[in-house]
């Protein structure tokens, strides 16, 4: 049984500056919640309950948030805020969290590099930190790969999700080469690291949810470092893939939206889209958006 995530959370986020100065962009608030605590509670949903968090500097506020607060809770009760404590019920969560530290900042492969003393042996779910699935609902992609990776344990290596991408974005992600597809899912011809448009070999984007067996590091050790020093985790995906270990990938279901709060466009349009859709305020946020800014 897969119970364990790891979720990398130790890059810098200068494209969120001065927002990320001091504080983790995967802290940021997204409809009422910072970030990772979405990608948690997706985790949670899908019965995983073990979460390794590899952080960087100035990430000891993900440390705080998902510590119990007694004081808080003392706090709450005193003052008769009895209602507010049902924000706090992601504390309560049958869950266990550890960190361990990314010293350097060499890139996502080398973060899931990281987390092998921890896994000791076995299978195991990466979710990035500052991705969020599902649009107002928490996304069950990762129990879908579970089911697949279980079903097909003894000739799989791993499995990835994907989402379509316009062809102008392939840019910024690492993009599937599908080889076989087989209904919901496709197996996995090789993999490219931010191939330009015109190269590119489909539109699959990899949408920040994976599995592995342990295999996976020996390839990122294999791995050269990039020309910016970083050792990239889709770089050791296709060494696996030439190395003839069975990789596949899941599509996102019509839908299922993804938030990659890498940008301020990015945060933006996921802050709006929660917010809009909260059901205490959307409401009145969408009458203000009405009387101030509609035609």
């Amino acid at each position: 049984m897969i119970d364990l995530a790891i979720i990398p959370v130790a890059g810098r986020g200068t494209e969120l500056l001065p927002l990320t100065k001091s504080q983790p962009k995967e802290m940021l608030p997204v409809g009422g919640k910072p970030v990772v605590q979405h990608v948690v509670e997706e985790l949670i949903q899908c019965r995983l309950n073990r979460f390794l968090f590899v952080t960087g500097p100035d990430k000891a506020a993900i440390e705080d948030h998902f510590d119990v607060n007694n004081e808080l809770i003392r706090y709450l009760r005193l003052n008769g805020k009895e209602d507010l404590l049902a924000e706090l019920a992601f504390e309560r969560e049958d869950a266990e969290y550890f960190y361990t530290r990314q010293r350097h900042q060499s890139g996502l492969g080398h973060a899931v590099l990281c987390a092998e003393p921890f896994v000791h042996g076995h299978r195991f779910v990466v979710a990035l930190g500052d991705t969020i699935l599902g649009r107002y609902t928490s996304s069950g992609i990762v129990k879908r790969m579970i089911d697949l990776f279980e079903r097909n344990s003894s000739e799989i290596k791993g499995v990835i999700a994907f989402d379509e991408v316009p062809r102008p974005e392939v840019v910024h992600y690492g993009i599937a080469k599908p080889k076989e597809s087989r209904g919901d899912f496709f197996e996995l011809d090789d993999i490219v690291e931010k191939p330009t448009a015109e190269e590119t070999p489909s539109t699959l984007a990899v949408a920040a949810r994976y599995i592995f067996t342990p295999d996976i590091f020996d390839y990122l050790r294999r791995t050269e470092p990039g020309n910016d020093g970083r050792i990239q985790l889709t770089d050791a995906i296709s060494l696996m893939i030439r190395d003839r270990k069975k990789i596949l990938g899941v599509r996102l279901p019509p839908g299922e939206y993804r938030y990659d709060i890498g940008s301020f466009e990015s945060y933006y349009k996921a802050f709006l889209d929660f917010a809009l859709h909260d059901p205490i305020h959307g409401s009145t946020l969408k009458s203000f958006l009405d009387q101030n800014f509609g035609r």
